[in-house]
């Protein structure tokens, strides 16, 4: 098979927007250079970060690609062609992987170290999803929040795509877990990952609810709301407790396409700001990391990789079972995931 022969599409944002700026394109098959292997992808992951994206509110989006941009972290589908220093792949190979942007298109290359072999039995829809999510959990947990046996966790969204990865890592790393979530019908799903207690943030005594009576707190809160929950994350953390942050949802408008200025602005100044003298007498930690900015750190990358598709193999980690959407339905990805109402991830089908 010839692959300048194929045909391809991306999907394009020209300039920060709504879901109409989101714009299938026809494009060229991408050049494979030496350390590179070129993948006709099967599915492509759908991630807040990707709204983000396209609002023109991502950093690092800014900095490494600028606009027109293609947005999308991970993938997965079938080895084309590799670079002539690649020995570990070869044509034909069913893989998954990450992208630095970009992943949103039909064909895909990127640097051997990014990608993965599928594991057997998992769908491409499946093995699409295998990268943002269970990779923040990991980070967030494990290399950020020093995750062990006996500790316990609160991890906010619970039954969302990154979520969910957290409840169930924590769950296998021997952690007490509590979650919570936007509504009643959500907290189901997360009490069957093995949550031990599923909070609604909509009741009237969810503050109260964090921590139990004569409970000194969580050594770990992993927090992606924002301004709604964080200033609640630090206070139940217990002496010596880590608040590990990765987004600010809150400050989103939901089932809007367009973020409101002025909620942003409210919610920036609502937003806490944590004192170090305060942080050094109470001895808690605050942390925050955005994921994007890690795919320098390959051996990180891959060392977590290993360690989150053991536990898939060990079943103490449940591969997602995403909502599909077809490639040029991609604006009601986004509007699907920005309603808050969605559960689990999200994935294109090109």
């Amino acid at each position: 098979m010839n692959a300048m022969n194929l045909e391809a599409k991306k999907i394009v944002v020209a300039r920060p927007g709504g879901y109409s700026r989101l714009k299938v394109c026809t494009a060229e098959v991408p050049a494979v250079g030496p350390n590179e292997v070129l993948v006709q992808t099967e599915a492509i992951g759908v991630n807040f970060a990707d709204v983000v994206v396209r609002l023109g509110l991502y950093p690092s989006a800014r900095e490494y690609v600028g606009w027109p941009i293609t947005p999308g972290f991970e993938f997965s589908g079938r080895v084309l062609a590799v670079g002539d220093a690649v020995t570990t792949f070869r044509p034909g190979d069913d893989v998954f992987g990450a992208s630095l942007f970009g992943a949103y298109a039909t064909h895909v290359a990127v640097p051997a170290d990014y990608l993965f072999a599928r594991p057997a039995g998992m769908t491409a829809a499946q093995a699409a999803a295998l990268v943002v999510a269970p990779l923040t959990a990991w980070y967030a947990l494990v290399e950020l929040g020093a995750a062990s046996a006996g500790k316990k966790v609160l991890v906010h969204s619970a039954a969302g795509g990154v979520g969910s990865m957290m409840v169930q890592i924590a769950r296998a790393l021997g952690c007490h877990v509590v979650g919570t979530v936007g509504s009643p019908e959500k907290a189901e799903k997360v009490l069957s990952l093995g949550a031990e207690r599923v909070l609604v943030r909509s009741d009237p005594g969810f503050k109260k609810g964090l921590v139990s009576p004569g409970e000194r707190g969580y050594d770990i809160v992993l927090d992606a709301n924002g301004y709604e929950t964080l200033r609640d994350s630090y206070r139940v953390l217990r002496p010596t407790g880590r608040l590990v942050i990765y987004g600010a949802h809150s400050m989103m408008s939901r089932g809007w396409a367009l973020p409101n200025p002025f909620r942003l602005l409210w919610g920036f100044l609502r937003t806490p700001r944590f004192q170090p003298l305060e942080m050094t007498n109470a001895n808690k930690s605050v942390m925050a990391f955005n994921l994007s900015y890690l795919f320098s750190e390959v051996p990180t990358l891959r060392a977590a990789m290993a360690q989150i598709l053991d536990l898939i193999a060990r079943e103490q980690l449940q591969a997602a079972t995403p909502t599909t959407y077809p490639f040029e339905k991609v604006g009601e990805a986004h509007a699907a995931l920005q309603s808050g109402r969605t559960v689990g991830k999200l994935v294109l089908v090109p």
